[in-house]
């Protein structure tokens, strides 16, 4: 029996599945020492969401966040990288990406797992050869997902390329769900008799599958599975860490976690979790099963993006009509994964096409990017229609778009202007420039009034 690590998520991935990333530093800094103490492989707490949320909704600076954890926390911290796509939703110049993965690293990152909507791995290139210079941990995702174009024999041939990119570990990336302990056997047994890099696995409990493809993963040699402590797990959150600690330690695989500081852990989120009930930020039913996402294929947080949008039009009663479109939408842009920002430029041109009752009356201007080879290479074909739509008679980019675009770091200095202080802010503003203006300016205020109040009170 093997030793089987974990990765703790509830600091990003299940504080994006269930909170819509709204958790502030200050819910949960009195707890860093102790998830610091429990022996985890990583803590999972920046990147994905987290980064857009800060800036947007809970008035924080990112890095500075990533700088508190660090400060308490000696177990290795990751992150989630979208590769070219950074944190945002299209792609940035590889001056910028380089520039980006240096200071996640310098403000406390330890384990990048980068990965590519498309699975196209020259999207991943740069980031992963900058996170080698760096000293960090490359780990290099495939998003996971089937159709008539995917296959297991295909992803483990692009383990090799993977490996030969220079990746210092792999990660299976599961973000609907819809991997069945069958796939995640043969996946994860010909992955490791194909490569000697550590192998993680990711998955959601959105479908109910997550405990039953964790033990299959672990029965076939993963090392590392990824967790989130019970209170903040199931639905579309990750499955439970206490849980698999207790049948993974009972089944006899050596597990370097301790169950008393689990609890503690627990006990803490416990009260957080009861008041984002309380107050609606958490909705019972994202914590609910919805086996219907193994016919749709649509993660969590693409789900309640379309319940959103879909609500904000008066439009809830045709969900339905949605979630049927989507894969429909899927097929004709070439199976891509639905993962972000792919998951969301799929979910709202099926919203789009149910509501104008016309299918592609209107295609957005991200599908029509996407289209015109600006994300990478589809793993399918797309619909020839739908091409002639966009393009008329022109020819879908077949260079790596990231190569046509100007350096961006220059220029993103010049249109920050003086409220960005360092090149840290610099950076959020390249990748938000609206949101991270905004906060500039609210920052920059509070400091005021904090100055006007200490001289009234000296005064």
């Amino acid at each position: 029996m093997h030793k089987v690590m974990f990765t703790e998520t509830v600091l990003r991935d299940a504080n994006q599945s269930l909170v819509a990333t709204r958790m502030p530093f200050d819910d949960f800094k009195a707890i860093l020492k102790e998830i610091d103490a429990a022996g985890y492989y990583s803590i999972e707490c920046w990147g994905g969401a987290t980064f857009d949320s800060c800036l947007r909704y809970l008035d924080e600076d990112p890095w500075e966040r990533l700088r508190k954890i660090k400060s308490v926390c000696k177990t290795p911290l990751q992150m989630l990288l979208r590769g070219q796509n950074l944190l945002g939703y299209k792609h940035y110049p590889d001056g910028v990406v380089r520039k980006f993965v240096e200071r996640s690293v310098e403000n406390g990152i330890d384990v990048i797992r980068i990965f590519d909507a498309l699975n196209d791995l020259r999207n991943l290139e740069v980031s992963v050869k900058e996170t080698l210079k760096h000293k960090a941990v490359a780990q290099v995702a495939i998003s996971y997902t089937t159709s008539p174009v995917h296959s297991i024999e295909n992803y483990i041939k692009q383990i090799k390329e993977i490996e030969n990119m220079g990746a210092t570990a792999l990660c299976i990336k599961d973000m609907a769900g819809v991997m069945s302990p069958a796939e995640v056997f043969d996946l994860v047994k010909g992955i490791k008799e194909n490569s000697k890099l550590q192998l993680h696995v990711h998955t959601h409990m959105t479908t109910g599958l997550g405990f039953m493809t964790y033990l299959k993963a672990v029965e076939a040699g993963a090392d590392v599975i990824d967790t989130a402590i019970s209170c903040f797990s199931g639905g579309t959150s990750q499955p439970s860490t206490e849980t698999l600690v207790y049948a993974l330690k009972q089944l006899g695989y050596q597990v370097d976690i301790d169950l008393k500081q689990l609890k503690k852990i627990n006990d803490f989120f416990k009260p957080i979790r009861d008041e984002a009930l309380k107050s609606g930020l958490l909705n019972p039913l994202v914590m609910a099963t919805d086996a219907d996402a193994l016919t749709y294929q649509i993660p969590g947080g693409m789900l309640s993006n379309l319940v959103a949008q879909l609500t904000a039009q008066n439009s809830l009663n045709r969900l339905d009509e949605v979630l049927a479109e989507t894969p429909r939408v899927r097929k004709d842009m070439g199976y891509p994964p639905l993962v972000t920002p792919l998951s969301q430029m799929v979910g709202v041109q099926a919203a789009t096409n149910v509501l104008m009752g016309e299918r592609y009356k209107n295609v957005s201007k991200e599908i029509a990017a996407y289209i015109r080879g600006e994300y990478g290479t589809p793993p399918g074909t797309i619909d020839p229609e739908l091409i002639k739509k966009v393009m008329g008679d022109e020819k879908p980019l077949t260079a790596r778009f990231a190569e046509t675009l100007p350096p961006g770091l220059e220029q993103g200095k010049k249109d920050a202007g003086p409220l960005a202080r360092n090149v840290d802010d610099v950076l959020s503003y390249i990748v938000f420039p609206q949101i991270a203006e905004k906060f500039f300016e609210s920052r920059q205020k509070k400091e005021e009034n904090k100055v006007k109040y200490s001289i009234e009170k000296v005064g």
